[in-house]
């Protein structure tokens, strides 16, 4: 059966509720496939199952309680392709200079994004089909640190390896990485609004292209590396060509 055609595969999406998950969830519909999404927030679960509409289904996981994880993938049961979008870095996010770092707390940083990732993968792996993927989700700070974020940069370059390790461990379920410039999810809303879009453009002013990206944007790299049945361990970066620069 072609791995370029999602009509009818089960997808399922821990992160799906909001931003460039949900995006993916409805481009993935779009493309006729089942979408299961999953979220920390039953409200939020709800909510997107009535905004996505039919051939949508999903339900809480605490992707930081591995028992969550364990149950949910247990009422999933077989699919093609797992997306793992969950955790926000918050606009401000960076960790702070080492030298003021707790490291009782620094794992934290880690919960969501890493370990949650690491869970649903653990979970998950024996019931995606051999000609499946998994895609997760790091951020351009990766490959661009900055001052005052190293563990944020730690983070992320680990999500990037964590796929290349599994893409041979794995194999052939293939496993891969999206990372995301800056996005225009609702992560900036804690920004006040009379300063959003200002801070916005100054942040993005130098890019070959200068603007924010917008989830759906984001959402056509997840539905290419779930259709690309000849790429694995790869990322794919899509930051208006921050990486450049």
């Amino acid at each position: 059966m072609a791995t370029d055609n999602l009509h009818n595969r089960r997808i399922v999406v821990i992160g799906g509720t909001s931003g460039i998950g949900f995006a993916v969830a409805l481009d993935a519909i779009a493309a006729g496939a089942q979408v299961i999404v999953g979220s920390s927030n039953p409200a939020n679960v709800t909510a997107a199952i009535d905004r996505l509409g039919a051939g949508t289904s999903g339900w809480a996981v605490d992707v930081k309680d591995e028992a969550s994880v364990a149950a949910f993938f247990e009422r999933v049961g077989a699919f093609d392709h797992l997306v793992y979008t969950a955790g926000d870095w918050g606009p401000l996010r960076g960790g702070g200079a080492i030298a003021q770092l707790d490291l009782s707390s620094a794992n934290a940083t880690f919960a969501v994004r890493f370990w949650g990732a690491l869970a649903a993968i653990k979970h998950a792996q024996g019931q995606i089909a051999q000609n499946g993927s998994i895609t997760l989700t790091d951020g351009v700070i990766a490959k661009r640190p900055r001052k005052g974020a190293a563990l944020s940069t730690a983070m992320a370059g680990a999500i990037e390896h964590l796929a290349r390790a599994l893409a041979v461990d794995l194999a052939p379920l293939r496993v891969n990485v999206v990372c995301p410039g800056y996005v225009l999810t609702e992560v900036w809303n804690s920004i006040p609004e009379e300063r959003r879009a200002a801070q916005l453009q100054s942040m993005t002013s130098r890019l070959p292209l200068p603007r924010v990206g917008t989830p759906a944007e984001v959402a056509q790299a997840y539905l290419y590396l779930m259709r690309g049945g000849y790429t694995t361990g790869q990322v794919l970066t899509v930051d208006g060509g921050m990486t450049l620069i």
